[in-house]
C-alpha cells in the first residue's frame, strides 16, 4: 500500500516511470501497473489485497486421482511400505513414487483432490478388500 501511494504521488509529480522505480527501489512494470490500476480503479487500486491465486493448478488431472482412488484401495505393502493403512501423508509419497504428480505434494492435496471426487478422507483400511473369502463375514462381525 505505501509503495503503491508513493508511485502514485510520484506519477502526480511528473517524474518519470524510470525514475520512480530507481527512487523506490522496484522494478519499471511494478510502477507502470500501479499506475495502471489506478487509471482504471481510482483509489481502489491502493488498497492492501489478497496475494492469494485467484485459481489454483490442481495437481492431480482427472485421470491422475482416478488412479489415486485405485491406488487407495491397494494395501501399502504392494508399494513397499511397511504398513497396511494409509495416511495422507503416505499417499502423497507413493502418488509422487508412482509417477501420478510431478512434485511431492502436501496431505492437503490429497485430501482436496479426494473431495473433489466426492470423497472424504477415511482410513485406507476400510477400503482394502481381502483375498479372505470370509473378509466381509469377518468384518461385519468386527463392526457390528
Amino acid at each position: 500500500m505505501l509503495r503503491r501511494s508513493q508511485i502514485l504521488l510520484a506519477s502526480a509529480r511528473g517524474e518519470g516511470v524510470p525514475a520512480i522505480a530507481r527512487a523506490l527501489s522496484c522494478d519499471e512494470q511494478t510502477v507502470r501497473n500501479a499506475i495502471h490500476a489506478f487509471n482504471r480503479e481510482g483509489l481502489a487500486a491502493v488498497q492492501v489485497r489478497s496475494s492469494r491465486p485467484h485459481r489454483t493448478r490442481e495437481a492431480f488431472d482427472a485421470e491422475a486421482a482416478e488412479q489415486l482412488k485405485a491406488l487407495l484401495h491397494q494395501s501399502p505393502r504392494a508399494y513397499g511400505k511397511p504398513t497396511s493403512v494409509w495416511t495422507l501423508e503416505l499417499a502423497a509419497q507413493v502418488s509422487y513414487e508412482q509417477g501420478l504428480t510431478a512434485e511431492l505434494v502436501s496431505d492437503e492435496t490429497i485430501r482436496r483432490t479426494l473431495r473433489r471426487l466426492g470423497w472424504s478422507w477415511k482410513r485406507a483400511k476400510q477400503w482394502i478388500t481381502s483375498p479372505d473369502p470370509d473378509y466381509e463375514a469377518k468384518k461385519n462381525a468386527a463392526i457390528g
